[in-house]
């Protein structure tokens, strides 16, 4: 008998210290864009293991990617992310505008909230054999180009304003130059990537296009998935400074008691080693010890800003992505 209460008091004291290590683990979701999967793919375990260091506490993190806007609505339709990591500021403000996040989620981490930057490049076939070199070689009869949707993601959205930003500062030009200008690149656009990444396998592993328009850092990471000897990268004259806004989602880690980690998990993109990951993934890092260590792969370019252009990104977004906007009407009349 007295066997038996011992072994049942074990069985208890096992099953508690299970329970116990059960309710210590905690899971995160970050739910991003489409093209930042190998980036987080990488960040993750470091993360892990940092914070299982500095607290002790074993931590989950789960990905979500897709489409950028498809994403936050899916956010906003009930997808429980705990943080948010995007490719444009009006994503991230939809959430706040749905009562998801605090309304100056852009004041609560550095660099308004995102931690690495980017521009916007051309890809293009093996030996650049159209003679790409600017954003006017894009307009060509018989060019074929390929982009993500600019209604629907981030990436084509980015490409989009990166175009009218570039035709905007040509001698004389202005909004309506700038208009014929992006009106004659999307009619070389036959189709439309519904992400992209989706861009990224339809023009490498399809064959289809003449010319990818992608991140910079997309360059680095096709190398590595499809080898550096099937295509070269084309840095235009101008192109547009991308940032890569992050935020908490404030009311899930307020429900599922997930915000210590939450922060933690976004804080940490600001560490040194948050910012070698993020240079390792070709995208340019805030901390400038490390972009100096790293300069060799980003090659110089002049950018410009939304807010230079556009005011600022909600601006931006009405004046052209709302039905009835620009981008509606140029690519209606091609």
């Amino acid at each position: 008998m007295h066997q038996i209460l011992k072994s049942a008091a074990a069985a208890l004291a096992l099953l508690g210290f299970v329970a116990g290590a059960q309710a210590q683990q905690k899971d995160i979701l970050n739910v991003s864009y489409d093209v930042a999967r190998d980036v987080f793919k990488d960040y993750n375990p470091r993360f892990i293991a940092a914070y299982k260091a500095k607290t002790g506490e074993e931590l989950v993190v789960k990905q979500s990617h897709g489409g950028s806007s498809k994403q936050v609505r899916a956010v906003a339709d009930g997808l429980e992310a705990d943080v948010v990591s995007m490719n444009q500021p009006t994503d991230v403000s939809f959430l706040a505008e749905k009562g998801l996040l605090a309304s100056d989620w852009n004041k609560k981490l550095p660099n308004n909230a995102s931690p690495y930057t980017s521009t916007m490049v051309f890809i293009v076939r093996k030996g650049n054999p159209k003679g790409f070199k600017d954003w006017s070689d894009l307009t060509k009869p018989g060019v074929t180009i390929t982009i993500p949707h600019p209604k629907n993601t981030g990436n084509g959205r980015n490409t989009y304003l990166a175009a009218w930003g570039w035709a905007l500062r040509q001698p004389g030009g202005n909004e309506k130059t700038a208009a014929a200008f992006v009106g004659s690149l999307l009619k070389n656009a036959p189709a439309f990537a519904p992400g992209g990444r989706d861009a990224t396998t339809n023009f490498i592993q399809r064959g289809q296009g003449d010319v990818l328009i992608t991140f910079e850092s997309e360059a680095e990471l096709i190398a590595r998935e499809f080898g550096r000897g099937n295509f070269d990268v084309v840095y235009p004259s101008q192109s547009l400074l991308t940032e890569f806004p992050v935020a908490v989602v404030d009311k899930v880690v307020d429900k599922r008691g997930t915000r210590k980690q939450a922060q933690a998990y976004l804080e940490f993109l600001w560490s040194k080693d948050g910012q070698e990951n993020a240079a390792q993934n070709y995208l340019r890092p805030r901390d400038a010890e490390v972009l100096k260590k790293y300069a060799a792969q980003f090659p110089p370019i002049k950018t410009f800003t939304v807010e230079e252009i556009f005011g600022s990104w909600d601006k931006a977004f009405t004046a052209h992505f709302k039905d009835g906007g620009s981008f509606d009407q140029v690519y209606q009349a091609k």
